[in-house]
């Protein structure tokens, strides 16, 4: 899913499946709990720069997750 942007839905249902809070997504990924927590204020496509976005899916995905696309764009833990 690199090729579209992330929802807010998404990266919050992403979070809760890893039981991560904003600031354990902030130590991942590099980009502060403040701006974490307001992208994630809106509902829809995830606001802010590309390469914020970007280092959000990267720091999810290394831990674990998978974004689904298609009909039905989704998240889930990788199995392993």
């Amino acid at each position: 899913m690199s090729t579209k942007k992330l929802s807010v839905r998404l990266v919050k249902a992403a979070r809760a499946l890893l039981d991560w809070s904003q600031d354990d997504l902030a130590k991942a990924s590099g980009v502060s709990s403040p701006t974490i927590g307001r992208l994630e204020a809106e509902d829809g496509e995830l606001g802010g720069r590309a390469e914020t976005g970007e280092k959000l899916r990267r720091a999810l995905e290394k831990a674990g997750i998978e974004f689904t696309n298609g009909n039905a764009p989704g998240v889930r833990l990788k199995k392993r």
